[in-house]
């Protein structure tokens, strides 16, 4: 069974990618699983790049084939803050709870029919000496007036979907994976790894 390196320190995210890649014929690793305690540089300014950037240090790293994604919010209102810098944009050292309340102080002025967001998944596979491949996926909503649910992570309490009266943090886990930019990309990165493994 081939090894496939999921890089990220995120325990949330890596919890979310074993279940979007269940049934897949690899054994996946996290990089703390793998020993490895490099960071990769994020400079980009696009999901993309920095998908790429993570997926090829991490591969030319540890020898497998890696996994890396990039992902984040975009709000219309803001001009597409945060962007890539979704997981920064209350300071380097915020937590998710210091995120959200910045991100609603941002928008306090905005109704809630003007606050129209999206979260975006670019995912890369990389392998040394192949070329790196990527996917993508995305999630069209709302930012709320106020946090609500605790399943999920990130802005994932202010992120209403209209078409379930909910935010993302208040769905089950596989409605969630279903419909979320990292389930989509996640289900796009699938048929890659499968064309990669031969199966």
């Amino acid at each position: 069974m081939l090894r496939l390196l999921l890089a990220t320190t995120n325990k949330g995210k890596a919890a979310e990618y074993r279940g979007l890649l269940k049934g897949l014929n690899f054994e996946l690793v996290t990089l703390g699983q793998a020993g490895i305690s490099g960071e990769a540089e994020e400079n980009s300014t696009t999901f993309e790049g920095n998908a790429r950037s993570k997926a090829e240090f991490y591969a030319a790293l540890s020898g497998l084939l890696t996994l890396a994604d990039d992902s984040g919010l975009e709000v219309d209102a803001l001009g597409g803050e945060p962007g890539v810098r979704s997981s920064r944009y209350a300071g380097d050292n915020a937590g998710d709870a210091e995120r959200v309340s910045f991100l609603l102080n941002k928008l306090r002025d905005i109704p809630q029919d003007r606050r129209q967001a999206r979260f975006r998944c670019v995912i890369a596979i990389a392998q040394p000496g192949r070329p790196t491949q990527t996917a993508e996926g995305t999630c069209q909503g709302f930012i709320a007036l106020e946090p609500k649910g605790d399943n999920g992570f990130g802005y994932d309490p202010v992120f209403f979907l209209p078409e379930y009266g909910k935010t993302i943090a208040e769905l089950p886990p596989e409605i969630k994976n279903r419909i979320s930019h990292r389930g989509r990309a996640a289900r796009n990165a699938r048929r890659l790894l499968v064309n990669l493994n031969g199966c």
